[in-house]
This record gives structure tokens, C-alpha cells and sequence, in this order.
């Protein structure tokens, strides 16, 4: 794991921890440590306060980015491996999925994102080799994302291959659940014009129900998550037909 993960892991346990502690943790100077930190705050996922290096407040994206960061970044490299260079694909808002746009921008050549989250757009501006095309729409202050009408008026000039997804929870009732009906309807229209979604989710979501019913599990042709999803989520996914990566 690279030291910045380690930082972001480390972070994401304590809520709160002095960075003079955090550079002892792992074994380098203060100076290493506070430039490390530097990186990590100008991409927004952490910030410094008083001596201590704390998580972004729970409600803004970059703290749900920072959450289980190790993990989500696996499950978006394994992700990233269906793409080919040249390639167009649309990603949905969360952070699993600014994740894989990240792997994408930096890593593959000539890419073309279709999103309809402004983070994401914002998060890989930096990158030369990729395109990408921002769903103008209704916008949500707190997820960052464009939802509506006009997005899903836009969609309908598009047709992809992959669509990538991400989840609030999981209902063996109603299938994979979000937490904004605006999202989760957004989300549905992007869906129709993808030949296959695929959800990207750490396994802490099969632990959660969110109020909004999202997709069915007909919708959905595959999963990638974490080793952490139990025995009877994993063989319950399969019986229903859903291809399932685990990292």
C-alpha cells in the first residue's frame, strides 16, 4: 500500500489523529508527513487542524471518498481493467466510482467519460488523456451531481456499452437501494442507454438498506466489491444471475 493509502486508512480509523503521531506510525519525518498531508488536502479528502490531520465532515463527498479508501481503490483498479484505451463509458456519481474515473484519466489513454457528477469532472481535470462530457442538470450541493429532467433529456443521445454505478444498501426485496430518489431516478435513465450496469461498492453496503428502491437485480450484470461481502450475499447474488469480482 502506498504511504498516502496508509495516511488515508489510518485517518479514516482514528477520525482524528495529531500528525506528529502519524509520522511516527509510519516511520518517516515530520516534514514527509505534512507534505504527504499537503497532497491529500489539495485533493480534498482530508484537511488539517491545530496539529491534527482530521476526515472531511460526513456529509461532504470526500469524506465517503476517505471511508474504506484502501478497499474502494482495489475494487476500482479491478474495475478499471474492462476499459480499453479509446473506449467511452458513463459513470455515475459516488466515490468508488470518482475512484475508478481517477484510474481511468491517469492510467489509460484517450478515454471518454460521460458523468453526471461535478466532483468527479473536477477530481480528474488534471488528467491530459481523457475527455469528458458533464450532464448538465439540477444540482445537489452535498453529492456534487446533476439530476433531473435535463440529464435525462441529454441521455437520451447516448449509447454506451458500460455504465458504472455505485449503491447505498442492498434489499433482497427490492434489490439495490440509494438514499435520494432524484439520484436513484437519474441513475435509472443513465441506465437505459447502457447495454450492461455494473455496481462498484465496498461490502459495507450489504450491511445497509437505503430508503430508495434503486435497481433491480435484473438490471444489474455485475459486481465488483470487497472480500468482506458474507457467503450468503455473495451466493445470493449469484443465484440471481449477477456476476460477482471480488478484490
Amino acid at each position: 500500500m502506498a504511504r498516502e493509502e496508509e495516511i488515508i486508512s489510518i485517518v479514516s480509523k482514528n477520525k482524528k489523529i495529531e500528525v506528529n503521531q502519524l509520522a511516527e506510525l509510519l516511520n518517516v519525518s515530520r516534514v514527509t508527513i505534512r507534505k504527504d498531508l499537503d497532497k491529500l488536502e489539495n485533493r480534498g479528502i482530508l484537511h488539517r487542524q491545530h496539529g491534527f490531520a482530521v476526515l472531511n465532515n460526513q456529509d461532504d463527498l470526500n469524506y465517503r471518498l476517505a471511508y474504506n479508501y484502501d478497499l474502494k481503490r482495489k475494487i476500482a483498479r479491478e474495475a478499471a481493467k474492462l476499459i480499453n484505451n479509446g473506449e467511452t463509458v458513463m459513470i455515475e456519481s459516488g466515490s468508488t466510482c470518482a475512484l475508478l474515473a481517477e484510474e481511468l484519466a491517469f492510467n489509460k489513454n484517450d478515454v471518454t467519460i460521460i458523468t453526471n457528477s461535478c466532483f468527479i469532472a473536477s477530481y480528474i481535470r488534471k488528467a491530459e488523456s481523457v475527455k469528458v462530457i458533464l450532464l448538465g442538470g439540477e444540482y445537489q450541493k452535498d453529492s456534487q451531481v446533476n439530476v433531473g429532467p435535463l440529464v435525462k433529456k441529454v441521455i437520451t443521445e447516448f449509447r454506451i456499452d458500460k455504465l458504472f454505478v455505485g449503491i447505498d444498501g442492498f434489499d433482497a426485496q427490492r434489490g439495490f437501494t440509494g438514499s435520494n430518489i432524484n439520484r436513484c431516478d437519474t441513475a435509472n435513465a443513465m441506465m437505459t442507454v447502457a447495454n450492461q450496469t455494473i455496481v462498484l461498492t465496498d461490502s459495507s453496503k450489504f450491511n445497509q438498506m437505503g430508503v430508495v428502491s434503486g435497481f433491480s437485480f435484473e438490471d444489474i450484470s455485475k459486481i465488483y466489491t470487497d472480500n468482506g461481502i458474507s457467503e450468503a450475499h455473495a451466493k445470493f447474488l449469484v443465484e440471481k444471475k449477477i456476476e460477482l469480482v471480488t478484490v
